[in-house]
Order: structure tokens, then sequence, then C-alpha cells
């Protein structure tokens, strides 16, 4: 059975915060309790022409995505989706629920305009890794984060 992709919608909130921190490797981060700062982030998110994407198997949230829209300084100023928060939980990995979110948060990046999705992804998460291979993703950049 194939999950209903779909906007998240403020009931799904600590469902899909829970999805993010089975996948987390840093949970003390999270704290699904604290549903207006989840909520705000997808306001942000909607406010800039992007999307939260829920996958909903049988009315339970089992994904979460976040496509963030932003306009770049390069590509003569265009449009770029930046995917974040990628989770699936660990119980419906493998069901091509991944690739129905992929799916799902490329139309959001087409239709806003954007000429490119990337993401990044932990070192050790190789079978993500796998995963964005098979979808058409190609790994091309080195990344770096610092905390603030």
């Amino acid at each position: 059975m194939a999950a209903l992709i779909r906007p998240i919608e403020q009931r799904d909130l600590r469902a899909a915060s829970l999805v993010v921190q089975g996948g987390a490797n840093f949970p003390d981060e999270e704290h699904e309790d604290d549903v207006e700062a989840y909520w705000s982030a997808v306001t942000e998110t909607r406010a800039r022409r992007g999307e939260v994407l829920v996958a909903d198997l049988d009315g339970e949230v089992v994904g979460v995505l976040q496509v963030i829209v932003f306009q770049h300084f390069q590509h003569t100023g265009g449009w770029c989706a930046e995917l974040e928060s990628v989770h699936v939980r660990e119980d419906q990995r493998s069901a091509g629920i991944g690739g129905e979110l992929l799916a799902a948060a490329e139309d959001v990046a087409r239709r806003a305009g954007c000429y490119r999705v990337q993401l990044t992804s932990r070192k050790f998460r190789v079978d993500a890794h796998r995963f964005y291979l098979a979808h058409g993703f190609e790994a091309t950049s080195e990344g770096f984060k610092k905390p603030l």
C-alpha cells in the first residue's frame, strides 16, 4: 500500500517530530511537546514557497521531509530547494515511502521555479547515501557545518 504524501497539518506535529527524533543523532535536541516551535518552522517554510511534507500510512505519520526554497546569488539569481529533515520511520524503510517523499518534494521545487534540489546527509549514513544515489542525486560536494 502506498503512503499518502501531503502537506503537514498541525495535528501531525507530534508524530512528525517523533519520526525526526527517531532518525536523529542528537535526540536531546528535539522536543516533540514544543508544537509551537515546530509549527513556526512550517509557517516560515511556507512563507518562502517551500513545504513540510508527511507520509501518511493509514492515518499514521511514518515519514517527513522539509523543502526549503531560497534564491541563489549564483545561477543568475536562480531558485534552489534544500531538502532537510528527511526521515522515514525505521519499520517503514525500503517500502517506497522515501522515494514517494522525494518525488513530492521535487514537485514542490518545480512549482516554486527551482532549477535544482540538493541535500546533505551525515557521512556515516551509508544506506541513505545509496538511497539518494538510486533516486538520481549525485555526490558532487563535500559539506561542512559549524555549530554556533
